[in-house]
């Protein structure tokens, strides 16, 4: 089935095994909250047990560097597309409240990010991160 859509996961080639596996999360999180029908149907197995219905995209994760994750988000909001960004300021915090704090003290060029989630017209996500490698 081909789709019209596309998402990505992009993550900093420089994560630790731990730091990458916990953005992924995070970021797939994020990104599923925000889509509509963003999970496919509940299916039985063999035996009739029930398997919770999954997200029906391929997910391909790639692998950039702090500077191409920043301009990859600063394209990816002028062309409007559905982007997550999770940065250093929100893996320093304690607490949300304590994150959206020290996002409001932080230039958006002091952003480091860690990975971004992108989701769009497969065209769109394409011209930006059809370059990048996969992850690991």
């Amino acid at each position: 089935m081909s789709m019209s859509t596309k998402l990505v996961v992009v993550l900093r080639s420089d994560l630790e095994l731990a730091v990458a596996a916990n953005a992924s999360a995070v970021l797939g999180l994020a990104l599923g909250a925000r889509l509509e029908n963003s999970l496919g149907a509940d299916g039985k197995d063999a035996r009739g047990h029930l398997h919770a219905g999954i997200n029906p995209h391929p997910v391909p994760t790639l692998a950039a560097t702090g500077e191409q994750l920043r301009r990859i988000k600063a394209l990816a909001d002028e062309r409007d597309l559905t982007v997550v960004g999770f940065n250093e300021v929100a893996r320093g915090s304690r607490t949300y409240v304590d994150y959206l704090d020290r996002l409001a003290q932080t230039a958006p060029e002091q952003l480091e990010y860690v990975g971004l989630a992108v989701f769009g017209p497969k065209k769109d996500v394409n011209k930006l991160t059809g370059r990048l490698s996969l992850a690991g």
